[in-house]
């Protein structure tokens, strides 16, 4: 590997024969690495698949990632890297094509007007979301040009997925002390590796904020949650976070909500693979076996591990132990019209059957909560069912738990309705193409989707800028606090209000205090 010296007489040698291309090379602490421009006119550069940690394959399949090696001569970052093992799901929804797949897989990418300057603008890491189980850093949705255009340094990673990256066993606890949440720890390694190289994009690593949606609002709150991240980022934008009672487990120990972490892997593996008896032939199977299997119903979880993720969530938050930064977060109108298919039921008698069936003492409220009396209330009964139960009640208790330090937290409610699709409403990851001003098709020509995208870009970036998302010339954003318990809402209109959906959530933390035994934050 050359020296440091050696890299930059390599740079200046770029400079003097090809000075338009110098603009996108820059030396990161693993080697040099050249970009291209993504728009021209606004000089934004972009720099794809620049690996963040070393490939967790063979031996180092289920281990926490490992530093990325070095390389000589320039690496050309013009080509999105590999994704993490899937199925096609999201793909087939989004109608984008599914990226090449490979346990290979843990690359970043970076979109900036400032590379190769001391300008310090304040970086934005984005995690994508798809249920810890699909997702990649590059879809279309999260092109970064329009952010790096309003003065960030936009990063948007790769971490593993479904088994691969969440699998708790009793073999690997056994070999590590604990297991589970590598894919957590990707992120982990993703922020290091912020920490020591953004500065020469231009960004600052004193100012990182973390934001991501649906999943990669569970990751973002996770990592608030999680003593390893101290010092790695410095605000956190939580989008639609998907949170229920059964998506965290303990390590080794079961709850009302299911069996332990431990306990869950066990079972799939023994399903899936009932000669792999060791984690030497776990390792071996190879990778489309796995991911099939994945497919075949890995029930992807965070483990509460007591080392990265100390207890739940929540907990965490209840008791002041997160991390002590402003905090963002919102949930849309109409988060469950995506998945009322997840709810087996197509009668409003089994929908009252099944919720006592389930519920027990508790199903008269939820059926009060969420009545149906035909076909159309059925599946409103439904949307908001999932709405309230998936999101916004974890976002709502974990906004009333940043009462418990000192940095102030900021409530929205998205609810603009889709032009395109209207039964759809104002559904889950709607906001996304707002806070990335890549709005498409019909709403890309309205100019109340362009004024409210143009709005939240400006109060997302602020947000980053300063940990306060008001910005002159847009309504004022109330601060968060349980008391006056006030939001904004982001949709035809841009107003503030107050106590969103809090007869429900109250409601919610009774059942949940009565049936998971965890006091209600």
């Amino acid at each position: 590997m050359p020296s440091t010296i050696a890299r930059r007489l390599a740079a200046l040698t770029s400079v003097l024969l090809a000075p338009l291309a110098l603009a996108a090379q820059i030396e990161l602490d693993t080697g040099l690495i050249e970009g291209t421009t993504a728009d021209k006119a606004a000089s934004v550069h972009v720099f794809r698949g620049i690996p963040y940690a070393a490939p967790p394959v063979g031996d180092a399949r289920w281990k926490s990632p490992m530093t990325a090696a070095a390389w000589e001569g320039v690496r050309p970052a013009t080509e999105f890297g590999n994704i993490c093992p899937q199925g096609p799901g999201l793909a087939q929804m989004t109608g984008e094509a599914l990226p090449t797949l490979s346990e290979d897989c843990l690359y970043l990418n970076v979109w900036t007007t400032t590379a190769g300057t001391d300008a310090n603008q304040p970086v934005m890491v984005w995690i994508h979301g798809g249920g810890l189980s699909l997702g990649w850093s590059h879809q279309a949705l999260y092109d970064g040009v329009n952010l790096a255009k309003r003065g960030v340094v936009l990063v948007s990673i790769n971490y593993r997925l479904g088994a691969l990256g969440f699998l708790a066993h009793p073999l690997l606890s056994a070999e590590s002390g604990t297991s589970g949440n590598y894919g957590l720890l990707d992120q982990i390694a993703a922020l290091e590796w912020v920490q020591r190289n953004i500065a020469a994009f231009g960004g600052d690593p004193g100012n990182v904020t973390i934001f991501g949606e649906s999943a990669g609002g569970t990751s973002v709150q996770a990592l608030l949650a999680s003593p390893h991240s101290k010092g790695l980022f410095h605000r956190a934008i939580v989008q639609s976070a998907w949170l229920t009672d059964t998506n965290y487990a303990a390590l080794n120990e079961g709850s009302p909500a299911g069996p332990s972490a431990e306990e869950r892997g066990a079972n799939w593996g023994n399903a899936q693979f009932p000669e792999a008896d060791s984690l030497e032939a776990l390792r071996a199977v190879d990778m489309a076996t796995i991911n099939t299997a994945q497919q075949a119903g890995f029930g992807v979880h965070v483990t509460i591990d007591g080392d990265f993720m100390p207890a739940h969530v929540l907990t965490v938050f209840a008791t002041g132990k997160q991390m002590d930064v402003p905090v963002m977060a919102g949930t849309n109108t109409d988060e469950g019209t995506m998945f009322v298919g997840a709810l087996p039921f197509d009668t409003v008698a089994d929908y009252e059957a099944a919720t006592k069936a389930g519920l027990g003492e508790h199903a008269a409220t939820v059926l009060a909560l969420y009545p149906a009396t035909d076909a159309a209330s059925l599946f409103q009964a439904k949307n908001q069912f999932i709405t309230d139960t998936w999101f916004v009640w974890g976002t709502r208790n974990m906004l009333a738990g940043m009462a418990n330090v000192a940095s102030p937290a900021w409530q929205y409610h998205f609810s603009r309705r889709s032009i395109a699709n209207p039964m759809m409403g104002a559904a889950h990851a709607a906001e996304i193409a707002y806070a990335f001003s890549n709005l498409t098709g019909p709403a890309a020509g309205n100019g109340t989707d362009q004024g409210l995208s143009d709005a939240m870009v400006r109060y997302w970036v602020q947000f980053a800028a300063t940990g306060d998302p008001n910005v002159d010339g847009l309504p004022a954003w109330p601060a968060y606090d349980a008391e006056s318990d006030q939001h904004l809402e982001l949709g035809d209109e841009i107003k503030a209000g107050s106590g969103h959906r809090k007869v429900a959530v109250d409601k919610l933390n009774a059942i949940w205090a009565a049936r998971a035994g965890i006091a209600s934050p």
